[in-house]
């Protein structure tokens, strides 16, 4: 990942696409354990603050977020809420979002909490050996992706080139608040706890399609004190084929 003026042309990204891909990192996580992988591994926990098992799944993957090449995103979803405690950061179109990798990931229905991998893979309830072990197996895959580059001001992303998927795929922007929260639990399963969250996705927005050719695409402005990953997924079988975090200034 790079901050850019313009996309660079077609034949000067084919020839840099590894050492670019390399820089296709959150800047905050870079260094911490050691070199980061050619493509950032994308690690989404499905999660609820109502639901008894979530706590310690949550903690789970915020113990991973910190890996160098891991991007981390929590989403909160709604369908617990029935149990006594409204959800604080949940909202519809993210179990809209969980319920659409049920069929790619041959699931009956959807569970939490979940650990989704590159959109590849599921982890359920983030257990620890097994998510270390899916994310560093994901980190060793080299699937050489189709490069992002944000501009310098920030308001627009491209995406390079690249072998496209059956069925095409989506630029998607995911806002999160980055770091940890707590939220006190006051009635429902979880009543009394306190409950801890790390990079919690606030709003995604579809940014447009990608078909293979290079793109730049209109980003919008991060509300204060928020971060955002762009992702390259597939629209069939809803693998990420790409992620990067605009760095924040």
């Amino acid at each position: 990942m790079r901050t850019m003026g313009w996309i660079i042309p077609v034949a000067a990204l084919a020839a840099g696409l590894l050492a670019a891909a390399s820089a296709a990192q959150p800047s905050a996580v870079r260094g911490a354990r050691g070199e980061a992988p050619a493509e950032p591994v994308i690690v989404e926990l499905f999660t609820a603050q109502g639901c008894t098992g979530c706590p310690e799944a949550n903690a789970r993957v915020e113990a991973v977020a910190d890996e160098p090449g891991v991007i981390a995103l929590t989403y909160a979803v709604d369908y617990w809420d029935y149990l006594g405690w409204p959800d604080t950061f949940a909202r519809p179109e993210f179990a809209q979002r969980q319920r659409d990798y049920r069929r790619p990931l041959h699931l009956r229905d959807v569970s939490t909490p979940q650990v989704v991998i590159d959109g590849r893979r599921q982890v359920v309830g983030g257990q620890a050996d097994a998510l270390q072990a899916a994310i560093d197996e994901e980190a060793a895959r080299r699937v050489f992706p189709p490069e992002i580059e944000f501009r310098d001001t920030g308001d627009s992303v491209g995406v390079g080139s690249g072998r496209s998927p059956d069925g095409g795929a989506e630029v998607v922007a995911v806002f999160y608040t980055p770091g940890s929260q707590t939220v006190e639990i006051a009635s429902g399963d979880n009543r009394g706890r306190v409950v801890r969250h790390v990079n919690v996705v606030r709003s995604v927005r579809v940014l447009g399609d990608w078909g293979g050719r290079s793109v730049l695409y209109p980003l919008p402005l991060a509300d204060a004190g928020q971060a955002v990953a762009v992702l390259v997924q597939a629209k069939a079988d809803r693998r990420i084929l790409n992620g990067a975090v605009l760095p924040q200034r």
